[in-house]
């Protein structure tokens, strides 16, 4: 049984604690003291304090004394159906062990063994209304006993730990929301928040108010409210009515232009409300506004904006929809009516209606584009062809944009569609010349590395092969010079490929005759090897042959088979030249290297032609068959006349 002197130095304990909880509000700090002093009242190894972890089914060592680093704070007790914590709890009664090693009715935590606690004391801690905070718990390292003093003793300790505990939670949670209120009042810069008396005069002025209209807290201190409104509103007596509504009816709207200290207007909208003691009798009122002087000033922007922007989708000519979501209406401009296809007004605007005139080729994909801007919020974007009752198809560019309300839900998507068949038109074609133009320089790119391999095989030194080279270039870019000239649509004609070539190697006429049909139409993709034959024969002549010796001359004659081989028209060319001795003192013939393997083997292989190449006792005769362009019409106005020479 506890002596005298010990109850005394319990109640010493008590009052100290007391004493300690008046001069303190940091909750950690008083819970740290409470165990300090329990311990050395009751002359424990250790005591703490368990607080319950809403929802985790545990306790947490919320403070404590004389255990080893990382306990207080961190560990946890769970509250199984063998802990005596949970047993305490349940039961609202102290639970006391007197040895662990001999106790069958719980499971204890390894680090309390771990400590070398033998024996223990649980003792709820209720806060008021009896809700469980947690539990006041002293270890000993001996076994013990503790008497019924003790377990009164811990009770009345416990009792009051939880009004304190109550008390201090509660400073706590004021502090916070006071904290908040600050936070909100002081950076609530476009909310003027001011409070009045009873006849309406300012007694607190916020610092939002301060932002707002420019007055400063001890400026309108004391001074009617009535100095924010504007002249002719004090003169029609607003002020007065304003008060007298919120008196009867609780609150009143404002929402109307006021003044600021300098005299520029700002307008608010906000109310006022009337505020009561808790007796009932009146106290004042409170008045929040915030600042929308910008907006008002945007919404009137807005409607001459949208007058301006009326007259230019009208001159644009775009076909704009206004889709309400909510109630499934659209409206349509006449524009819009036009491009699907409509005449205004004939049918009332729809998806339905909308998607009907897609193309069926591009409905799948414009509805998917459609749904995965709405789904994902981002801008619709799409090009389609809308197919008119009468046949037209029209390419569209659309471009829209979903609204959406607080919960996510799209309520509305506006947009707009323009006309774009025409640039659709120029790009198609565009991508044939492009087309075009690839092949072309494919084989241009050919031509030329063909050229340069056999001229480098034909040429002993780098000086000839450089002569050389440059006149077949040459002659390559002549009849690139003739094809750029041609529309997509337009063919080089045999005879006018004849001249160019011969005016640009010889330039005599009277020893140069042609005999043959004006206007036949070559393939592009023959024009450049041909050109080159043609290069190869008249360089020949005139370095060579007919074109050298002046008694030479050269009579080239063609002629076109309709049905020739395949079924194909054949143009048949045939060189002749005479008056020339073709072979070198020493019996060698000259100029028959390149220009012969060109026609005798790249003619064959890469145009299909049929071709002969024999040196004749007075000059070098040759022919080529080549199948050439089916459509052969060309304006004759347009071509010299083979027959008149260069």
């Amino acid at each position: 049984m506890t002596d005298q002197r010990e109850l005394l130095s319990r109640q010493h304990a008590l009052a100290d604690f007391g004493e300690f909880v008046l001069d303190s509000d940091d909750l950690q700090a008083v819970l740290t003291e409470a165990c300090r002093i329990v311990a050395g009242a009751l002359q424990t190894d250790y005591a703490k304090i368990l607080e319950i972890e809403d929802g985790e089914g545990s306790v947490l060592v919320r403070a404590g004394v004389g255990w080893h680093p990382g306990i207080v704070g961190h560990q946890r007790i769970p509250l199984g159906v063998r802990s005596s914590e949970a047993f305490a709890i349940e039961q609202c009664e102290p639970v006391v062990t007197q040895d662990l090693a001999t106790e069958e009715r719980f499971d204890f935590p390894s680090f309390m063994t771990d400590h070398g606690v033998v024996a223990l004391v649980n003792v709820p801690i209720l806060l008021p209304g009896r809700k469980a905070f947690g539990l006041l718990q002293v270890d000993s390292r001996v076994p013990r006993a503790f008497e019924e003093d003790d377990i009164q003793f811990l009770r009345t300790y416990a009792m009051v730990l939880g009004p304190v505990i109550d008390r201090l939670n509660k400073l706590r949670d004021l502090a916070r929301t006071t904290e908040r209120f600050r936070l909100i009042v002081e950076h609530a810069q476009d909310y003027a928040i001011v409070l009045t008396d009873a006849e309406d005069r300012i007694v607190d002025w916020l610092p939002g108010a301060e932002a707002v209209f420019g007055w400063s807290k001890e400026e309108v201190l004391g001074q009617s409210a009535a100095i924010m409104f504007t002249a002719e509103d004090r003169a029609a007596g607003l002020p007065e009515r304003e008060i007298a509504t919120a008196r009867r009816e609780g609150k009143v709207a404002d929402v109307r232009w006021h003044v600021r200290k300098d005299g520029s207007r700002v307008f608010i909208e906000g109310q006022a409300t009337a505020m009561r003691h808790p007796d009932g009798s009146f106290a004042g009122f409170m008045k929040i506004g915030q600042d929308v002087t910008r907006r008002v000033h945007g919404d009137e922007a807005l409607r001459n904006s949208e007058t301006r922007l009326r007259l230019a989708v009208e001159t644009a000519q775009l076909g704009t929809w206004d889709w309400d979501m909510a109630t499934d209406t659209i409206e349509w401009s006449d524009v819009h009516y036009t491009l699907s296809g409509y005449d205004v007004g004939e049918v009332v605007p729809s998806y339905a209606a909308w998607s009907s005139r897609l193309h069926p080729d591009d409905r799948a994909a414009t509805e998917h584009a459609l749904a995965q801007a709405r789904d994902r919020r981002e801008v619709f974007v799409a090009e389609f062809r809308n197919r008119h009752p009468d046949g037209t198809i029209l390419w569209c560019s659309a471009r829209g944009q979903f609204f959406y309300d607080e919960d996510g839900r799209p309520i509305r998507m506006i947009g707009a569609m323009r006309d774009v068949t025409e640039r659709r038109e120029w790009e198609e074609r565009q991508q044939v010349l492009i087309h075009e133009l690839q092949h072309r320089t494919r084989n241009l790119m050919g031509v030329v590395r063909s050229t340069a391999s056999r001229t480098m095989a034909a040429s002993a030194d780098l000086a000839e092969f450089e002569a050389r080279f440059v006149h077949r270039i040459d002659a390559l870019a002549r009849v690139q010079g003739l094809l750029s000239r041609l529309g997509s649509n337009d063919r080089i004609a045999f005879d006018k490929l004849l001249t160019s070539e011969l005016s640009a190697v010889f330039g005599e006429a009277e020893r140069v005759t042609f005999e043959g049909p004006p206007g036949i139409r070559l393939r592009s993709s023959v024009v450049q090897m041909l050109a080159m034959a043609l290069h190869e024969l008249a360089t020949n002549a005139v370095k060579y042959g007919a074109l050298r010796d002046p008694q030479g001359s050269l009579h080239v004659t063609w002629q076109l088979e309709p049905d020739g081989p395949g079924n194909m028209p054949w143009l048949h060319v045939d060189w002749r030249e005479r008056g020339v001795s073709i072979a070198d003192p020493n019996g060698a013939p000259r100029g028959t290297g390149q220009g012969r393997e060109l026609i005798e083997r790249a003619l064959p292989y890469q145009l299909g032609a049929k071709t002969r190449f024999r040196l004749e006792p007075d000059g070098l005769h040759c022919t080529m068959s080549i199948p050439v362009s089916a459509s052969i019409a060309v304006e004759e106005d347009d071509l010299p006349d083979p027959r008149s020479g260069l």
